[in-house]
């Protein structure tokens, strides 16, 4: 349920506000309201808004001195008798800027306003969410194909993945390797890292492979792993210092 909070220092105004809002959104809720900056600050600070309705000028002054004592980004409708404030007010919030007397069709507009902003900001939440969800879950198999058969393989058979001639491949510690519809980036981003290590560009290796380094010139490391990897086995000068703390388990 949508909860709104009424700022408005005038009983009538108030009133009349208030049915509109009734009428036109009977499913929300008003949970506040408020006849001054200081009451404002209170009810911010102690309750919980979707929504808030205000008028500019209160008794103790601008309602904009709530925004100055308050941390909060709740869309905001202003209803107000003057017009010189448009500007500040979609600095603070702002989703409309209603002239008293306020035509009930203006609300609407601005209720509909508010309402499809709501439903983008829900809808990239939940896609935050499962983007989370789905990048914190490290992956433990795979299907590769072999002939017209899919196979499953689990992450602990996997020696390493390296990209060349824009495939990608997994390459299993049997020494069998198979191409893979992910992209190195890809993999990144699902697999465990306390296992997985993406010494550079076109290669990401298990540390179950890794046998020892040696330094290489220009800061670079010299990789040796089993089986032996296909492509260059070295790790990049900006990833040397993550790769020891990796081998170490520090990170």
């Amino acid at each position: 349920m949508i909860r709104y909070l009424i700022i408005e220092d005038e009983l009538l105004a108030y009133e009349e506000l208030k049915r509109m809002m009734d009428r036109l959104r009977p499913d929300f809720q008003m949970a506040g309201w408020a006849q001054s900056v200081a009451q404002s600050v209170t009810l911010l600070k102690s309750q919980s808004f979707d929504l808030i309705l205000a008028d500019i000028t209160l008794a103790d002054g601008s309602c904009f001195e709530i925004f100055e004592h308050t941390d909060i980004s709740i869309p905001v409708i202003f209803t107000t008798a003057y017009d010189e404030y448009a500007i500040k007010a979609f600095k603070v919030n702002g989703i409309d800027y209603l002239l008293k007397p306020i035509e009930q069709s203006e609300l609407e507009a601005a209720i509909l306003r508010f309402e499809r902003e709501s439903i983008k900001i829900g809808s990239r939440q939940q896609m935050a969410q499962l983007q989370t969800m789905y990048t914190t879950v490290p992956k433990t198999r795979f299907i590769v194909r072999c002939g017209d058969s899919l196979l499953p393989v689990s992450t602990d058979d996997i020696a390493f993945f390296y990209s060349e001639d824009k495939y990608t491949y997994l390459q299993l510690f049997s020494g069998k390797s198979h191409i893979i519809d992910y992209t190195l980036d890809n993999l990144e981003s699902t697999l465990d890292n306390s296992r997985f290590f993406r010494t550079s560009r076109n290669c990401i290796v298990n540390i179950s492979s890794v046998i020892r380094c040696s330094k290489l010139f220009g800061g670079r490391l010299k990789l040796y792993c089993k089986p032996e990897l296909p492509v260059e086995a070295s790790v990049s000068r900006s990833r040397v210092k993550n790769f020891i703390d990796w081998i170490e388990g520090t990170i």
